[in-house]
Formats: C-alpha cells, sequence, structure tokens
C-alpha cells in the first residue's frame, strides 16, 4: 500500500472510530410513571393498579383498605415516578380534623387520621368515618363523592331487575322491598359489582338465594321462635334485654356480638337498638350485606370472596351455616340452597358455575 493511500485508509478510520464515539450510549430504562395514588376508601378490582410509596401496585382480586405491601392481595410492577404516585391518596385540601364525639351534621366536612376527607352524608355524634359508610363518604376537592359513598348505588345500578327480584319472590313480605335493597347496596360497593357480568349476576344470585332460604322466601322479617338467648358473655352485655337478639332480617342477623359488629361498621347502634332490623329495610338490607361481604362464619372466606375467586356457592354455604349443614350434616339444607341457587341464575341467564355444595 502506498503512503498516501495508507494516510487515506487511517484518516477514514479514525472518522469511522469518532463517529462510534459520538454516539450516546443507551440510557437504562426509566421508571415508569405512578398510576393513581392509592385510596385506603376505595374499591379494587383484579388487574386495577395504584401507586403507593414510590411503587406502582395491581390488585389479585377484589380489595377495600388492604395497602399495598402488607396485604397478598397486591402484585408489586416496580418503581415509579411523577404522576400521582403518593402514600394515601388523600387530596390536599385544608378541613378541620375529625375528632370522636364531636357532633356533626350533614355536608360537614373533615380530614382523617388516613389523610382523606369525609363529608357527613347524614348528622352523626362522632363516628369514626371509615367504619360508617352511613354517616360518612369519602370526599375530594372537587367535591366529589368516593366510593364508599351512602347515597349512590353502583354505577348501572343493580345486575337484578326489580321485575325479576319480584320474580324470584312473589310472596315476599312487603317489608322488603326492592328499593330497601338498592339503597342499601352503597355500604358494600364491591358487591355484585366485582368481575366479569356472568360472576356479577352470579353473586347476586347465590346472596339471594341464601336470603330466600333464610327467610323463606323473603316471607319471614324475624325468626319464629323468638325465645332463645341470644346474649353471649360479652363485656358490652346485652342493653336491649337477654332475649332482644334473635334472628331477624334477610340473613336472619343474631347474637348481641353480631349486632354490635354490624352497628359499628354500618354506623348505626344495633346494640341498644336491634328492632331497627325489623323496622328499617334499608339498614335491615344493610346487615345481611355485612355479614355477606365481610363476615367468614365457620368457613375460610367470606362469600363476596368465594363467588368472585371462584370457590363456588358451595362456600357460601359453609359461610353462613357450614358448621349445621356442611360434610353430610343436613343435606336437605343443603339442597335447599342450591335449588334457590339454581333458579335464581336461571332467571339472570348465567350458569351456576361449579362447586354448588359444601
Amino acid at each position: 500500500m502506498s503512503r498516501q493511500r495508507l494516510i487515506a485508509f487511517l484518516a477514514a478510520l479514525a472518522a469511522i472510530v469518532g463517529l462510534a464515539i459520538l454516539v450516546p450510549m443507551s440510557s437504562p430504562a426509566s421508571a415508569a410513571t405512578c398510576a393513581s395514588a392509592w385510596n385506603s376508601s376505595s374499591v379494587y378490582t383484579g388487574g386495577m393498579t395504584a401507586s403507593y410509596n414510590n411503587h406502582n401496585w395491581s390488585a389479585k382480586w377484589w380489595t377495600q383498605g388492604e395497602t399495598p405491601g402488607a396485604a397478598d392481595v397486591w402484585a408489586d410492577q416496580g418503581s415509579c415516578t411523577g404522576g400521582t404516585g403518593g402514600t394515601t391518596g388523600g387530596s390536599t385540601c385544608s378541613y378541620p380534623a375529625w375528632a370522636a364525639g364531636h357532633s356533626y351534621v350533614t355536608g360537614d366536612i373533615v380530614r382523617y387520621t388516613n389523610g382523606l376527607n369525609y363529608i357527613a352524608t347524614h348528622d352523626n355524634p362522632g363516628y369514626d368515618p371509615t367504619i360508617s359508610t352511613w354517616y360518612w363518604s369519602p370526599y375530594s376537592c372537587s367535591g366529589s363523592g368516593g366510593t364508599t359513598g351512602g347515597g349512590t348505588p353502583p354505577p348501572g345500578g343493580f345486575v337484578v331487575s326489580e321485575a325479576q327480584f319480584n320474580q324470584m319472590f312473589p310472596s315476599r313480605n312487603s317489608f322488603y322491598t326492592y328499593s330497601g335493597l338498592t339503597a342499601a347496596l352503597s355500604a358494600y360497593p364491591g358487591f355484585a359489582t366485582t368481575g366479569s357480568d356472568t360472576v356479577k349476576k352470579q353473586e347476586a344470585a347465590a346472596f339471594l338465594a341464601n336470603v330466600s332460604h333464610e327467610t323463606g322466601g323473603l316471607v319471614y322479617i324475624t325468626e319464629i321462635d323468638k325465645s332463645g338467648n341470644y346474649c353471649a358473655a360479652e363485656p358490652y352485655g346485652c342493653p336491649a334485654g337477654t332475649y332482644s337478639y334473635y334472628g331477624r332480617g334477610p340473613i336472619q342477623l343474631s347474637w348481641n356480638f353480631n349486632y354490635k359488629a354490624a352497628g359499628d361498621s354500618l354506623g348505626v347502634d344495633l346494640l341498644d337498638n336491634p328492632g331497627l332490623v325489623e323496622t328499617d329495610p334499608a339498614i335491615s338490607w344493610k346487615t345481611g350485606l355485612w355479614y355477606w361481604n365481610t363476615q367468614t362464619g365457620p368457613g375460610t372466606m367470606t362469600p363476596h370472596n368465594a363467588m368472585v375467586n371462584g370457590a363456588g356457592f358451595g362456600e357460601t354455604i359453609r359461610s353462613i351455616n357450614g358448621s349445621i349443614e356442611c360434610n353430610g350434616g343436613n343435606p336437605a339444607q343443603v339442597q335447599s340452597r342450591i335449588n334457590a341457587y339454581q333458579s335464581f341464575t336461571a332467571i339472570l341467564g348465567v350458569p351456576t358455575g361449579s362447586n354448588l355444595s359444601c
């Protein structure tokens, strides 16, 4: 190679190397943008995302109030930046702090210890906003309510129409009104709104089938034999009287401790006033939904979780009366519940799913 050609070759090589040096190295993938901040009052269903402590999280199934990272229901999707990521999802509005025992009137807005705002939907003597869905609703800066408010039914209405409800209960007592049921739905917004349309209707059918069995087709408001003593030895006692906590309402709420727990959750003093369950249709329906959505009874899961997570109708029976009826205890009673469920799913036009018995 001649000297001139060598010089030209080296010059070209230097130019190529120089250009290579100028090409920027690819930077590591940046963190994802934070999703909307997790809100302890909001209901999340499988696949929904929220950010918490600068991480995005995906809900595995229905959840409300379970902190991402501290509950198995959440799957960590990795770190995130910007967006609305935060720790509680609360707004920055300035409202007075809630005070236990302070009397509030409808329309009062307070800031709770979880960093969220709540508006009083009914006058109350200072009930805790996070356990009362009748007296308080979540409140944002724009004035829009949260997902657990006490005044609005789930978007799109109940999956069971009034005509279908009447078809299911042709001989029902007039106390059990359809409007009372739909008014109660806002207390547990995940009920019959979780999962596919089929799952939503299956859950509604399962709840109403168990209700039908407990009340003889929504005929009985109270149990026939009221002489039983449902006053367990609890520190709060039985202020309404030893024999006052007999079965009432769609799930036949019984025992002083259940009246106490349901009342605390709903923001209504049912321990001192158990009769409200047989005189107020909305409260009566809410006690049934309280048990369905929050109590495992003798089972291992709530009836709500049994239906939305695919465990089947049989597990709802186990959670309601499984210690007496399941495992061969009373197969006729189990079959009665199954028959009602099969009838109601047929009315709603959905399959029953598997695992019907317990």
